[in-house]
């Protein structure tokens, strides 16, 4: 049976910033005519290989294998084999959001196949997950904080300073905003521009000081609010929207992240108590 299949997600990196496409592909015989993106086309192959034209030469891709395309430079794709097929997921970023965090404007990336099996799984985690829950705050706390990372190990680009002076108040200021605005968060980008900082230089600042990305706080705090309404009788599906969460599925995903238990039970089990 062929499986020629892609699905095109569309997340935002903060809410109402720019959108970032995400690409799900498994394909059995397709090839793609040669063509050029005006992004970085940033791959993780899941799955049988892949033969890349690019560059004059030819690109074989495998599993946990990374690929990097630079923006406007030609390529193709096609099965590395007649029994295999291929399987991947990419992103598309703008240029820019992999200059965040080095100096030297654009990144050059002189070897389009890179192995750093610690980075794919990451990259392969972030993808999947918000493919299925394109969140903006998550997919602005993930996605930039890996892409400087691909640019610092891997391309030319020389890493900016990681010292940032006051962190502790800044990360201070940065909790109490999304606390107070937890319905509609601001983006991270608007966020880092009020505190005159650059979006990369906020994410440092939080992630040393607190050991978790924004997001990430955030839901725990929503869950920890949620508690309380649960506690007092209300349902799952009533406490997702009141605490900010896009709907009941995002709410279990984290409720049993932080609690190990589902709401539902959480909230059968007080009340039983």
């Amino acid at each position: 049976m062929s499986r020629e299949q892609a699905l095109w997600t569309r997340a935002r990196l903060g809410r109402c910033g720019p959108p970032l496409d995400l690409l799900t592909a498994r394909f059995d015989r397709h090839v793609y005519a040669p063509h050029a993106h005006e992004e970085f086309t940033v791959g993780v192959c899941v799955g049988g290989s892949e033969i890349i034209a690019y560059r004059g030469g030819h690109i074989r891709t495998g599993p946990g294998s990374i690929v990097v395309l630079a923006p406007g430079e030609t390529h193709t794709g096609g099965p590395g084999n007649d029994t295999d097929g291929y399987a991947y997921r990419a992103l598309y970023a703008g240029p820019a959001l992999l200059a965040e965090g080095t100096l030297g404007g654009v990144p050059h990336f002189r070897e389009p196949l890179l192995d750093d099996p610690e980075l794919a799984a990451a990259l392969r985690r972030a993808h999947t997950e918000l493919a299925a829950c394109p969140d903006p705050l998550e997919a602005e706390s993930r996605f930039p904080w890996l892409l400087t990372a691909l640019a610092r190990r891997h391309s030319t680009a020389r890493p900016v300073c990681d010292t940032i002076p006051g962190a502790e108040h800044l990360t201070h200021a940065v909790r109490t905003r999304l606390a107070d605005e937890l319905l509609a968060p601001p983006s991270l980008a608007d966020l880092a521009a009020d505190l005159g900082l650059s979006r990369y230089q906020l994410l440092r600042a939080f992630r040393t000081t607190t050991g978790m990305p924004p997001y990430a706080w955030l839901a725990q705090y929503r869950v920890a609010r949620a508690r309380g309404l649960l506690e007092s009788g209300l349902r799952p599906a009533e406490v997702a929207g009141l605490v900010g969460f896009a709907d009941q599925a995002h709410l279990t995903r984290w409720f049993r992240r932080v609690l190990g238990v589902t709401p539902a039970a959480y909230r059968n089990s007080v009340q039983d108590t």
